[in-house]
Order: structure tokens, then sequence, then C-alpha cells
């Protein structure tokens, strides 16, 4: 199969080229700027630009166990319908991914399910670093560590646990950092004083700028200390990026950070309007929180943007605040939320590819994905930057049927995804085979 995309502004590697690039069967084999070669399927680009998919680092899809609130084939069909062609998940389904045996179940369902391409990552525990060192890099992307509280028996808070994972794994070890007494402690107080029903207004009071930099502060010196390669994932604050380098090249850092488009997008002033429906942990937090963390990004101490995609149902994010789970979707909807942002002059095309395609490619390793080159897998998001729309119940594909951005008008719209070389989405049309692949990642 090969098609033909024309005139197409290919936005990659810091430049942004004019150019025609032709794709057979899985991979992109020409990149010129006149390709005349016959093909079985001719795309006119009209002067659009084509960027590399989204690689979205950190998503909860909630497969296996949670799947009233989402599932592999809904969420990630939402993926790549917002140019998102590779994900990777979240252990703390249920059961936790925290075995072999159960990391292999997901993978299985996901060979089934997923429209998109995938990874999942090993969980860690108090109690089962045998299993972490099984597991095999070239086909798991990391391990993630739970340093505040989540689902079942995924806190780990055991120094000498924390020790022995960082010093015997030479795989990524990816972390969620709070401080679970501070917040403890936090959250106690606010219970005495309102009962249950807490004005969600102080979320980012009680899930504090103290809880997350008292961990991530923890963690960066603890992977100095034993070389262990460190990711830091949904950082929240501005005081946090004291932590992190932009002196040395992305592929030479131990250390290295991820920024969600939540944090970069709403403020703990939109709580007011937004109530539980834009409650996560880390927390939203201040205006100054989002503009560090915005001043980190372009400069390079930030190094990924994500989305922590996390769905869950409209019925369960009305309850009390100490009964609201947190977490939202937000994977149909982050490369236009970015694209919005370059419009408003905030942050340039380039940059934007850079820290949602090339640079999760580089930091997990990921084997030929993340760039427009030849011989590369064809994942690939055709946008058109002057087409309005507004985000409504009949265009959210995510299957809790929401989104915080509801009602929001955006002023670029992903046109054409492409999934290893196949058309999988198309002016609001969803193929209904699944392209998705596993991905592989260098050792």
């Amino acid at each position: 199969m090969k098609t033909l995309i024309k005139n197409v502004k290919i936005v990659n590697e810091g430049k942004i080229v004019e150019s025609d690039i032709l794709i057979e069967n899985d991979l992109i084999s020409r990149i010129e700027a006149q390709i005349a070669e016959e093909a079985d399927r001719i795309i006119d680009g009209g002067g659009k630009y084509l960027l590399p998919g989204v690689i979205d680092d950190q998503v909860h899809f909630r497969e296996p166990g949670l799947t009233h609130k989402g599932d592999i084939e809904t969420e990630s069909r939402a993926a790549i319908a917002g140019g998102t062609t590779s994900f990777i998940d979240q252990p703390n389904t249920v059961p936790n991914a925290v075995t072999q045996e159960l990391l292999a179940d997901k993978y299985e369902i996901a060979s089934q399910k997923a429209y998109a391409n995938y990874g999942f990552m090993m969980g860690g525990t108090n109690d089962n670093l045998e299993e972490v060192l099984k597991t095999d890099p070239r086909n798991v992307p990391g391990i993630k560590l739970f340093l505040g509280s989540s689902t079942g028996n995924m806190l780990v808070d055991n120094p000498e646990t924390l020790e022995n994972i960082f010093s015997n794994t030479k795989m990524l070890i990816a972390v969620h950092c709070e401080d679970e007494a501070t917040i403890r402690a936090n959250t106690q107080q606010y219970i005495d004083e309102y009962g249950e029903d807490i004005p969600v207004k102080f979320h980012h009071l009680i899930r504090s700028e103290e809880a997350c930099y008292k961990s991530s502060s923890k963690a960066v010196e603890l992977a100095k200390k034993t070389g262990a390669r460190l990711h830091v994932f949904h950082l929240s604050t501005a005081k946090e990026m004291e932590l992190f380098r932009n002196d040395i090249p992305l592929k030479d850092k131990k250390i290295t950070a991820e920024v969600c488009v939540h944090h970069l997008t709403f403020t703990n002033e939109d709580y007011e309007t937004k109530g539980g429906l834009i409650k996560w942990n880390p927390a939203v937090k201040t205006q100054q929180d989002k503009d560090g963390l915005w001043e980190a990004l372009l400069d390079d101490r930030i190094d990924v943007i994500a989305t922590d995609h996390a769905p869950h149902t409209w019925e369960e994010k009305q309850n009390v605040y100490t009964k609201c789970p947190s977490g939202a979707p937000l994977v149909q909807h982050s490369l236009t939320v970015m694209l919005e942002n370059y419009k408003k002059g905030k942050i340039p095309l380039e940059k934007i590819v850079e820290k949602m395609a090339h640079n999760p490619a580089i930091l997990f390793r990921i084997e030929k994905r993340g760039f427009i080159r030849e011989g590369y897998k064809a994942d690939l998001v055709l946008v058109d930057l002057n087409e309005s729309w507004t985000v409504a119940k009949e265009n959210i594909l995510y299957k809790c049927g929401w989104s915080p951005l509801e009602g929001t008008n955006f002023h670029s719209k992903v046109t054409h995804t492409f999934v290893n070389g196949h058309l999988a989405y198309e002016h609001g049309t969803v193929s209904e085979d699944k392209f998705g692949e596993r991905l592989l990642f260098e050792a």
C-alpha cells in the first residue's frame, strides 16, 4: 500500500519544510519537495501542517478492572482522533500490573483492542522487587512508582525498598511525587473544619506545593545517589523547577521532567467554575506555578508534555470532595490545546513537536517513532491551523462522555491521523480497523 501526501508543511526536528511524503506499507519511504510516483492513495495537504504523531507517555486507559470509566478500545480511539498515535499506560488498573503475568495480560488485551500503538509500565510496590527486575527493557517502557497515595497496594513508601529499586534497575523509573504524610495531615485539617464536603478550591492547599517538592526533591536526590534513570511525571509547582537541568542534551540526561496539559491550562481560580471536574493529583495550582511551568517548558528544564488522561464517570465526579476521584480525560484534546497556545504566541510549533513527539521517543528510547524520517514508522498527524470548532458532547469520544474543556472554542483541528501507515482518522471519522502495534524500546 502506497500513500502519497502532497503539499504539506512538515514540522520536524526544529524546522518547517514544504514537502511531499511517500508512505509505503507502514514506513515513511521518501520525503522530497516534489514526488511524482504513483500511489494507491493521494492526499493533497493543501498547505496544512504535517507533524509526527503525538506520543503520550502517561495515560490511564482503565483496563482491566475499571472499564466503566474507559477502556483501551474507547480511549485509544479518542487518542487517534486527537493526533496521539502512541500511548504509555500506567499500572494502577485492577488488578495492579505488578507481576509479569498481569503485565502480559494488559499487552494481550491491547493487541486485540488498541487503535494506537501501546506500551505498559511495570508497577513497583513495597514488596515486588523480584518481579520488577524480571522486566524486559526491550518490550516495556519502564517502571512506575507511586510515591503518593494511589490505587491498591501501589504506594511505595519504604525507603529501603525505594533505594533497592533505584539501585538495581537499569530501566527508566517514572514517579508520581507527592508526600503522603503531608497530604494526610492537610486533609485531616480540612475535614476537621468542613467535614467530608471540603470546598474543592482548597485542593491545591491539601495536595500542596510542600507535598510535591518534598517528594520530588527526595526522588531526585536518590537518583543522583544511585545513578538511576528518573523521570518525574506531572510536575505542578514552580518551586520544583529548580530540581531540573537544561544545560545538557536530553539523550544525556539521567533525570528528566514532564508537565501535563492541564497544569499548563488551568489554575486554582478555575475551581470556582469547574469544581471537581479539574480535581487532579497533583493538584492544579496557582497562576505563579503555571507561569513557572511554562517558563521551564520553554527553556528545556521540562522535557515532555503529556496528559495523565484519567477518565471517571460524570456521576463519580459529582461526589463531595473526599469521595470525588481525581483525574480527567484529555487525550483527545491535548494536541489541540497546545496548538491553541501556538496560535496565542506562547510556544512555537517546533517546540510542541519536540515536547510531544521527539522527546518522548528519545527519553523512552522508542524504536523508529517520534520523528518524520525515511525508514521510520508512518505515525503522522495532519492539522489545519485555520479551522475553528467547539468541544461538545457530540464530538467527545471518551467513554465517560465528558471533558473539562467542553464549550471551549479552538482554532486548529486534526484532520487526518496515520498509524503505522494506515489512515486511521479522517475528518471526524475513525476507521473501524485497529492499527496499533506494541512499542519496542532500544535497551
